[in-house]
């Protein structure tokens, strides 16, 4: 009886050894030197079609990196020139606004002063070329020294410069001299948005005093923006004015901004990197000034290396290619994938030659027959 047990155990044992070593056999199949054996059957199946890489000028892509950027002449810093009390503004930070709108109303005695020592002058002005007209007059007829004469002339050229400059002064509170009389002498002045923008600063509260050399008020023409991309010294040479860039934020990358370079800065900074400035082909508000942007610039690049796109794929983050070792033997090979030019794609190994054979064909097909061990 002891006996019948131990020969029941001793076969077990034996088929469990014979098990593990099929498991094992399978794994080796589809693991060793990740390549995998197939029958003509199993490739004919499959679909399979043997190539070998060609040579092919293709086009190389260089990143770059960089910011949304507003130009300084799109900055627009708005100053009180004569200074004074905001008495209003219903400005936030982040609004848009138009040309001409209103940004805030200031007051000051100074407005009135002003506004009335233009009156007085302007009144006389309009004395003292009565009284010239009139010594004119008395003059050509010898009834008038020329003495008293030249006099009257000065006192008016005198008078028109003491009012013209007053009216430059008024002009730049925005005060319009052709309507201002008597009966709408103000002690405010409205401060109106020069341009269609974005308010980006507000440096002002209600009752605060701003000094002439104080900025209330910083607005940004956002239809202007450029994105400022920084590019190795060792590529500059791939880039050139007017060459077209495609740009994409990290948060949303499938979205794509084209833009063409105008300027690139031929002194390097502390980082050895030189500024290429390009500008947005169509503005878009997503564009936000500082905004962090990567953008692509195609160039024309050397002879490489290419196969079909389809014979690329991908498995575990990495690219592969399959090569033909020989007797329906295929090897998966690693493979550093480049540029897309007419349904081939530029791959970098060095296990790879123009004299390799390879899967260009139903390449995706191989794969799932190499996850599932070997079985077609």
């Amino acid at each position: 009886m002891k006996t019948y047990i131990s020969a029941i155990f001793g076969l077990l044992f034996l088929v469990s050894c014979h098990d593990k070593k099929e498991l094992q056999n399978t794994a080796e199949v589809k693991n060793q030197e990740n390549s995998i054996q197939l029958t003509a059957e199993q490739v004919k199946n499959a679909g399979l079609i043997i190539g070998t890489p060609e040579e092919r000028t293709v086009k190389g892509i260089l990143e770059l990196q960089g910011t949304v950027t507003v130009p300084p002449k799109s900055v627009v810093s708005v100053s009180i020139p004569l200074g004074g009390y905001i008495k209003k503004t219903d400005l936030m930070a982040g609004m848009h606004v138009r040309k001409g709108q209103l940004l805030a109303v200031v007051e000051d005695m100074q407005y009135i002063q002003l506004q009335q020592d233009y009156l007085t002058a302007k009144e006389k002005f309009q004395l003292s070329k009565s009284e010239y007209d009139r010594q004119k007059e008395l003059n050509a007829k010898k009834a008038s020294s020329d003495k008293l004469y030249e006099q009257t002339a000065t006192e008016m050229q005198t008078q028109r410069i003491y009012m013209s400059s007053l009216a430059q002064k008024l002009s730049l509170l925005g005060i319009n001299v052709k309507t201002l009389s008597a009966s709408n002498i103000s002690k405010t002045v409205s401060i109106v948005s020069p341009i269609n923008g974005l308010v980006s600063k507000i440096n002002v509260n209600v009752g605060k005093y701003i000094a002439p050399t104080d900025m209330p008020f910083e607005l940004l023409e956002m239809s202007d923006i450029v994105l400022v991309m920084n590019a190795f010294e060792k590529d500059v040479h791939l880039l050139s004015v007017g060459q077209t860039v495609t740009a994409f934020t990290n948060a949303k990358r499938s979205k794509k901004y084209t833009a063409k370079i105008a300027y690139i800065n031929q002194s390097l900074n502390d980082d050895r990197a030189a500024e290429v400035v390009c500008k947005v082909n169509q503005y878009d508000n997503s564009l936000i000034p500082g905004l962090f942007i990567n953008a692509e610039a195609e160039f024309e690049n050397e002879k490489a290396i290419t196969v079909p796109e389809d014979a690329v794929v991908r498995w575990q983050g990495k690219f592969f290619v399959f090569a033909l070792s020989g007797n329906n033997q295929y090897k998966m090979v690693a493979v550093e994938p480049g540029t897309t030019t007419d349904g081939f794609r530029q791959i970098k190994s060095s296990a790879i030659d123009k004299s390799s054979k390879i899967v260009t064909k139903n390449a995706y097909t191989l794969l799932m027959t190499f996850m599932n061990g070997g079985d077609s």
